[in-house]
């Protein structure tokens, strides 16, 4: 199979296109190479691409070249992150929403069907929450007031009690809230109404945490788990947010590879005009606090330091079931935490020096 792996150069991308390679299928490879992505250009194209363009993907003319005997297309190019204030808007909606839309366009002239998205958990805006009393409930956004003075857990928003968070499935509903979040929806809109009208079939794998070798270093648009990561390889304590408590799935990059490659594999099977979304997590939650603490004792760095500081639009609690994933594609994470974490504690990241694409 020929697969155009959008954002195929980055970090996410690099390792799917590597894994497609290892299946012997036949990745194409578009990127625009963008900075804040890609602070150093990688010397060479991904391991395992048999093509390169060097183009953005809001260019539908180039898109359309690349998709030239292309079977499916795996849509990794996108902005991600909180990024810096509301000035990045035009930026977000730009790469990920107008950028998703050129490429439907050019695969529907080009008349390929077959669309696996990376999506994100970040659709859900806070996790799943049950109160004692009430059942589940909806927390609303959590207020400054309250994060100023250490209260950092969602209330029942009928009683004000405390909540117990649990793991979020494919069908709670939607909350975005930020801009990456609501534009990582709208493309899974952009998808669905594409594969109604044309007869494809698209799937949104909606990443969790994902860590690992090659993530970036530590930009406005990088996880939790590269910043730890850079502070600890300058020899720096990890500076942890709140209380350390918030709960997320760390996945390792190349689990979320294979269950790419087989969501590729699975996809021309579904019924046409089809879209549906899985969770793609390691289905064992892990505090922000638990992760520093692995990578810091990994690599024989400083004691994580505690700093009360909060973000706001930051979610409290967000943990996944991929048991969907698990059930209907067959797919199941193999690096467990503590093994994934002692080797990206080691690994280097991209914008080291020295370091390309990987």
């Amino acid at each position: 199979m020929r697969v155009l792996v959008t954002g195929g150069a980055g970090f996410i991308g690099s390792h799917i296109v590597a894994e497609l390679a290892a299946r012997g299928h036949e990745p194409v490879v578009l990127d625009a190479l963008l900075p804040a992505a890609h602070a150093m250009p990688p010397a060479a194209p991904p391991a395992g691409a048999a093509a390169f363009f060097h183009e953005d993907v809001r260019d539908g003319e180039a898109v359309g070249r690349a998709l030239r005997g292309v079977t499916a297309v795996c849509h990794q190019a996108a902005m991600v992150g909180l990024g810096k204030d509301m000035a990045d808007t035009p930026a977000y909606v730009g790469c990920n929403d107008l950028g998703t839309a050129e490429l439907l366009a050019a695969m529907a002239r080009e008349g390929v069907r077959n669309l696996v998205l990376a999506g994100s958990m970040v659709v859900y805006g806070e996790g799943r929450y049950d109160c004692a009393r009430h059942g589940r409930v909806i927390p609303g956004p959590r207020a400054e007031h309250d994060l100023a003075a250490g209260r950092f857990e969602p209330p029942c928003p009928h009683c004000g009690a405390d909540l117990r968070p649990g793991l979020v499935t494919e069908d709670a509903p939607a909350d975005p809230r930020s801009v990456y979040a609501a534009t990582k929806l709208a493309q899974e809109h952009l998808a669905s109404a594409w594969a109604r009208a044309t007869g494809g079939r698209a799937v949104s794998l909606r990443y969790h945490n994902v860590y690992g070798p090659g993530m970036p270093r530590d930009t406005p648009y990088a996880g939790v788990a590269s910043y730890f990561r850079s502070a600890l390889a300058r020899g720096l304590a990890p500076r942890v947010f709140e209380d350390g408590g918030q709960r997320r799935d760390f996945v390792h990059v190349t689990d979320v590879a294979a269950a790419n490659v087989r969501a590729l594999e699975a996809v021309a099977d579904r019924p046409g005009g089809s879209f549906r979304a899985y969770n793609t997590g390691s289905g064992t939650p892990h505090t922000v606090g638990d992760l520093a603490t692995a990578l810091a004792t990994a690599s024989g760095g400083p004691v994580p330091v505690v700093t009360g500081e909060f973000r706001l639009g930051d979610v409290r609690h967000v943990t996944a079931s991929s048991a969907r994933l698990r059930d209907e594609l067959g797919w199941r994470p193999s690096v467990e935490f503590a093994a994934g974490v002692a080797e990206f504690a080691r690994a280097r990241l991209r914008g080291q020096e020295g370091v390309t694409a990987s």
